[in-house]
């Protein structure tokens, strides 16, 4: 594992990252509601917002389960034109991912409907209540364009092929749990990950996120605050392989350090 042999003060080269649309499609996986503008009817041509659960299809285009008598419902039925923000939860929005999803929506037909229930009601399964309710209807949005803000400085229109081809990291359910064992319990793993393999006197670390291709950490040297990117020597796919990759590499990390 040469390609980790960094050492403390010397800028590691940029590990791989998912592509946008990996991301793209992982935080759309991962959260449940959004907010829809539509075209409103009452006032020609300025925007209505409002908040709007979903669920994702396997294409990644967003379903909805909405009654005849809401208002976006009838500024769709006037005009499909519509886009879904989505957001990434946390204390500095400017600095989380979103994704926007434009396109034009339009209800399912009969035949569609099995497959848009079971999608919806594995994410909303307290939508049952009302799911067959007359007054009801599934709507998909057919994309158009997909716009994608990674944080800071990251940010790109995506290809609505390439987005809807990609898929969810695999560890995204796994991701909450890793990084919470991670800070909790191997805080001088992290530090040392960021010394050896980050370049950086590390003082103190935590880790910020994981994916299949590696880890990013938030480092806190004496003069500041620092983020790296830490490549796995493989891709995981499941949270045991992770596990395993994470004690090869500090394995490594040690031996280096001594």
């Amino acid at each position: 594992m040469s390609r980790h042999g960094h050492t403390a003060g010397a800028p590691p080269p940029s590990a791989p990252e998912p592509s946008f649309a990996e991301q793209a499609r992982t935080l759309l996986h991962l959260e449940r509601t959004g907010t829809l503008g539509t075209l409103s009817r009452r006032h020609p041509g300025h925007p209505f917002v409002s908040i709007m659960p979903y669920a994702p299809d396997r294409r990644g285009r967003p379903l909805f389960l909405i009654s005849t008598l809401a208002m976006h419902t009838q500024n769709l039925e006037a005009d499909p034109r519509a886009s879904l923000l989505v957001t990434q939860p946390g204390d500095d929005p400017l600095a989380l991912a979103r994704v926007t999803l434009m396109g034009q929506a339009r209800r399912l037909a009969g035949d569609e409907r099995a497959d848009a229930r079971d999608a919806y009601l594995a994410r909303h399964p307290n939508a049952v209540h009302w799911v067959d309710f007359d007054d009801f209807a599934f709507w998909r949005l057919e994309l158009s364009d997909v716009y994608f803000v990674g944080g800071f400085g990251a940010m790109d229109w995506l290809t609505v092929s390439g987005f809807e081809a990609a898929g969810p990291d695999p560890l995204a359910e796994a991701a909450p749990g890793i990084i919470a064992h991670m800070n909790r319990d191997h805080a001088d793993a992290l530090i040392l990950y960021a010394r050896v393999l980050g370049g950086l006197p590390a003082e103190a670390a935590e880790m910020v996120g994981v994916d299949r291709l590696g880890f990013k950490l938030r480092v806190r040297t004496a003069d500041g605050l620092h983020a790296r990117r830490i490549g796995f020597p493989r891709e995981i796919i499941t949270a045991d392989q992770c596990r395993q990759v994470l004690i090869e590499i500090l394995g490594d990390c040690r031996r280096r350090a001594s």
